[in-house]
């Protein structure tokens, strides 16, 4: 069941849009305040968050650029603002979409819906699960629960690839092509120190996958079955 993040210190506006989204068929999870909000994406599973701008002790603007560090999931930002300054605001701070108060719950569950639907054929594309790992060709990060790393780009592409066709092998060759480009002028070497590091990185990080050598073809990544 997809999973919706309501976050409001108005507990009407929590009521009225729970209620309609369980109708609706979503599974909604409240906060009152972006503290409680974090709190919440900590230990829930969300697929979309939708966040009030005005709240106590932290605002749905900082909230939302939190989330959109965090995690790689749509947010709806929540106001009775109608200023062109306060949708700037918004939309820098990194929401996808933007809902005036008083709004109609029905409206609100359509951009869900059409926000659901753009962030799955995303996902589809740039994010990667392997296990608890997660490698996000977005925002160029590997996510191994709570914790973050940022890879060179080399490193990164290289990883991406070979985790998006995992268990097939590639030679040296086709990986230099396709990482590095057909005008590389080094030499094989190059794949090797690659993945050398990828693997000095991540043997004491995770046990989600391994990158395997095939002696006289090249590597595979293997996701680990558990």
């Amino acid at each position: 069941m997809t999973t919706i993040l309501i976050v409001d210190d108005d507990i009407n506006i929590l009521q009225l849009v729970k209620i309609h989204l369980a109708e609706a068929g979503f599974k909604v999870v409240q906060a009152k305040d972006g503290t409680q909000a974090l709190a919440v994406l900590k230990r829930e599973g969300c697929d979309l968050a939708v966040v009030d701008v005005m709240m106590p002790f932290m605002d749905g603007y900082a909230l939302t650029k939190v989330i959109r560090k965090k995690y790689d999931i749509p947010v709806i930002l929540l106001t009775a603002k109608n200023q062109i300054e306060d949708k700037e605001e918004g939309y820098k701070s990194g929401t996808d979409d933007y809902l005036v108060k008083p709004f109609e719950p029905k409206e609100l569950q359509f951009r869900i819906e059409a926000l659901l639907r753009r962030y799955d054929k995303q996902s589809d594309e740039s994010v990667i699960h392997l296990g608890n790992t997660t490698i996000n060709k977005k925002s160029y990060e590997v996510q191994f629960g709570e914790r973050t790393i940022l890879l060179p780009l080399k490193e990164f592409e290289l990883l991406y690839f070979l985790a998006k066709n995992s268990m097939q092998v590639f030679s040296r060759d086709h990986l230099i092509e396709h990482i590095w480009g057909i005008d590389f002028e080094g030499d094989e070497r190059t794949v090797d120190v690659h993945v050398k590091r990828l693997r000095e990185r991540f043997s004491k990080l995770t046990d989600d996958f391994h990158i395997k050598t095939v002696r006289g073809v090249g590597y595979s990544l293997e996701a680990t079955r558990k």
